[in-house]
């Protein structure tokens, strides 16, 4: 529709196509361009980005908190949680033993597709033994699961442990089976 003010004629349906491709554009603009008042102040870490976070509180004992951090492929990444009883020994963590049992975890060595060599392992079979000064603690899977690695890094450097727990200081990598891994979320099966 045409109306003619003032010696001009204005197209009324081509202003309101005007007025949609310009909302249309601020839209876009605001999902481009994020508004500097709402972002954080810090941007989320890589292990908050792409891990799932659990945490097995008092795991087999009081105060034996660990982590499980599950990427989306299904791998778990397991570790000390910041409240694990080692952490409040003077001096910190001095010591990791992955020799265990009847086998020396740090042995392992998994290959190909489809994992070979790599032990199963049940959701209390102990991974490794951390030392303080004071005590001996173990480290238990959490998960069960085939055993895919253990951080070696922490037999030379146990203080990773204590600076960083959370990333370079894990304790081991396992590759639970799906219908374990809902199993220990408490899904049905």
């Amino acid at each position: 529709m045409s109306t003619i003010n003032e010696d001009h004629i204005v197209d009324e349906s081509n202003c309101s196509e005007t007025k949609l491709v310009e909302e249309e554009e601020e839209d876009l603009q605001k999902l481009l361009v994020p508004d500097l008042q709402n972002l954080p102040l810090t941007p989320a870490s890589a292990v908050e980005t792409n891990f799932a976070i659990y945490f097995a509180l008092d795991f087999m004992k009081p105060a034996h908190d660990q982590y499980v951090y599950r990427h989306a492929n299904g791998l778990c990444v397991i570790g000390l949680a910041p409240s694990h009883i080692a952490f409040n020994d003077e001096g910190g963590i001095t010591a990791v033993d992955f020799n265990v049992g009847k086998s020396d975890r740090s042995g392992i060595k998994v290959t190909g597709k489809r994992k070979k060599n790599a032990q199963h392992f049940e959701s209390n079979t102990a991974l490794c033994k951390i030392s303080t000064k004071n005590d001996t603690y173990i480290v238990r899977c959490c998960v069960k699961g085939s055993l895919l690695e253990i951080n070696q890094q922490l037999i030379k450097q146990p203080e990773l442990l204590n600076v960083s727990a959370g990333r370079e200081g894990y304790i081991a990598i396992i590759m639970p089976k799906p219908a374990d891994w809902l199993k220990v979320k408490g899904f049905p099966c």
